[in-house]
């Protein structure tokens, strides 16, 4: 799902590389962290960047999330941070909320005090996630190499009803079809057959060129 207001609590790895791909997507990205060099390294690019105590819930609730559309709590080394920031944010109404946890454990207590969404990752997923979270045309994303990458989605509103030769995915994007999923992957590709809505495309595609498909999707 796409969202238009984020707040990324915590900027450790994890949670540097998530606000950091969200900020590159357009969003409006609040920044929350006890640490105040790494928030004055956020203070120009950030909507907001603000040093707080995460673990007191009056300054959390201080921070006015209330019109914040999804959280993102990163902070896995600290269980009572991630309870404090979840509970809260779900408290204030932010709609979607994902927590990072370092065990199943920690994450079985975090859906329990709210979290819509439970994401055990490092600093690579950490940019997995944000893609998740700007791209909802992205059903899966997996590291193939250094360079490549095979992504799951459905076609673009506009690939609908057009065959893979009329769009020519290769030359504008630098995409591969490598197989048509619908209930079962077809890896046989017609490629003057047209696109169905709900038939999800996978591709092979250069992380160089990931970016300017990822743009196109949310725009």
């Amino acid at each position: 799902m796409r969202y238009n207001s984020y707040v990324v609590f915590g900027l450790g790895k994890f949670g540097q590389a998530v606000a950091d791909k969200l900020l590159e997507s357009g969003a409006d990205v609040m920044v929350v962290d006890n640490d105040p060099d790494i928030i004055e390294s956020y203070s120009a690019k950030a909507t907001a960047a603000i040093e707080a105590d995460l673990t007191d819930p009056a300054a959390i609730k201080a921070l006015g999330i209330s019109n914040i559309d999804c959280a993102v709590v990163a902070m896995a080394m600290s269980l009572e941070s991630s309870i404090m920031c979840t509970m809260i944010s779900k408290e204030c109404g932010v709609k979607w909320v994902v927590a990072k946890s370092g065990s199943e454990r920690m994450g079985t207590v975090l859906s329990k005090v709210g979290a819509d969404e439970v994401v055990y990752p490092e600093e690579e997923s950490g940019i997995r996630t944000a893609r998740h979270l700007v791209s909802s045309n992205f059903l899966e994303f997996f590291e193939v190499s250094e360079d490549i990458c095979l992504i799951e989605m459905l076609p673009k509103e506009k690939w609908v009803g057009k065959s893979l030769k009329e769009l020519d995915l290769r030359k504008k994007y630098g995409i591969n079809v490598v197989a048509i999923k619908d209930g079962v992957v077809n890896e046989y590709v017609d490629p003057d057959v047209p696109l169905k809505a709900r038939e999800a495309l996978l591709m092979l595609i250069h992380k160089k060129n990931l970016e300017k498909l990822d743009k196109n999707i949310v725009l």
